[in-house]
């Protein structure tokens, strides 16, 4: 069984953007409904794929924070090309980071990271986290059990050396936080158990924009975008990006 791979997708809406950007070993699916809402609020949103998500595992382990954060520029200028001059990045975990990368990297009207580390829960928790893709996505090929496991024998051989790369940007994305004057929304699922949800609570106390909140999900975890209170999620999102001084 060959798996379609997910694309990027841009949704049209009035002239104020929204980069959205999934999370580590997720796709823009993760993103997909939270663009829906807001383009029916008037908002254009775009999600680019990052280089290695959405196809076999082993491609991922090719690839590493520095091509995935090439992948979310380039997104920011695809909407620059299209003539979106006002852009605010939301993004999912990884995509999360990315989002505070770019609140001092690059101009940005907002910023929302959800569910984003600054640290992972644990230091196995990365690793578990791409084995437990790895089988997931063999699954979904229709592989039998017994090539599933050898297939995942020799998964585990494979170097790692992306995972320490992707702590190393979580520590210097955490060492800039104070770089951040952008207005901000921290939004952290109280059951997360992927990532260490002090996070939310350290980035929310380290930015330096004055318009800057933090909500707590209770009954969410991780993936919190398509989670039990997505819809409530929605509805915020939606109310922080519309009191940013958009200019049109």
């Amino acid at each position: 069984m060959k798996l379609v791979k997910p694309k990027d997708f841009m949704f049209e809406g009035g002239e104020r953007a929204v980069l959205l950007l999934h999370g580590f070993t997720g796709t823009t699916a993760d993103v997909r409904m939270i663009a829906r809402h807001l383009q029916k609020e008037g908002y254009t949103c775009h999600a680019p794929l990052f280089e290695g998500h959405g196809v076999p595992p082993e491609q991922l382990l090719k690839t590493g924070p520095d091509e995935w954060w090439e992948s979310a520029k380039k997104g920011y200028d695809f909407l620059k090309e299209q003539g979106y001059d006002e852009i605010a990045v939301c993004g999912l975990s990884l995509g999360g980071v990315f989002s505070l990368k770019f609140g001092y990297t690059l101009p940005v009207k907002g910023i929302i990271p959800m569910c984003a580390p600054v640290k992972p829960r644990t230091e196995e928790s990365i690793y578990k986290g791409v084995l437990s893709y790895a089988k997931q996505y063999k699954q979904l090929e229709k592989k039998s059990e017994k090539q599933i496991e050898e297939e995942m024998e020799h998964f585990e051989m494979l170097s790692t050396e992306s995972l320490l790369e992707l702590r190393y940007l979580m520590k210097d994305v955490s060492e800039h936080l104070d770089h951040i004057y952008a207005p901000t929304f921290v939004v952290q699922a109280r059951k997360d158990d992927m990532i260490d949800p002090q996070s939310a609570e350290t980035i929310h106390k380290e930015v330096e924009s004055e318009h800057k909140k933090l909500k707590w999900y209770e009954n969410s975890g991780h993936s919190i975008t398509i989670g039990p209170e997505k819809e409530q999620l929605h509805e915020d999102i939606l109310e922080f990006l519309n009191t940013l001084d958009w200019k049109k």
